[in-house]
């Protein structure tokens, strides 16, 4: 057996010019649609500034739907990378302040995990008992109370021509 090279990885070239995101940016900041741009206006401008939207459809698509997440777009119709959007007039301070907010609710949580744990197993595993107990009597009451089926009407015969 002969060892094989190692294959080396072809560094590319890292791409000239802004990215994808910034573009679409530009395009809708350049608009002056009330509505906001359709996607399909969206495109054909990324088209005009010499980007391939054929070729980089996903890219597309991911980078529109990810500025709609981050809040730098809003989306005024449609879903997902349809529809119209516009930019963000109140877009950064409040992304940075639920991220925080979200840490510290995080951090309560955990807090208070712990202090059940600590409770004795006995007291905790009685109540358990008597919560599945109450759940089996529930199921089987409402297992019997079934209303019987009324029957369907008969299908029509199909029209002869």
């Amino acid at each position: 057996m002969v060892a094989k090279a190692a294959k080396k990885k072809a560094v590319r070239p890292k791409k000239v010019g802004p990215s994808v995101t910034e573009l679409i940016i530009r395009a809708v900041s350049s608009s002056k649609e009330r509505s906001g741009v359709s996607a399909a206006t969206l495109r054909k401008a990324l088209a005009a500034g010499g980007y391939h939207v054929k070729k980089n459809k996903a890219r597309v698509n991911t980078a529109i739907k990810s500025l709609v997440a981050k809040r730098t777009l809003v989306q005024t119709k449609g879903t997902g990378a349809s529809g119209y959007f516009k930019i963000n007039k109140k877009a950064k301070p409040r992304a940075k302040k639920l991220v925080k907010k979200a840490a510290r609710k995080a951090k309560k949580h955990t807090a208070k995990k712990r202090t059940a744990a600590k409770k004795p197993k006995s007291v905790a595993a009685k109540k358990r008992a008597g919560a599945k107990k109450s759940q089996k009597k529930v199921k089987k009451a409402a297992a019997g109370k079934k209303q019987p089926r009324t029957p369907r009407r008969p299908r029509r015969a199909p029209r002869k021509l």
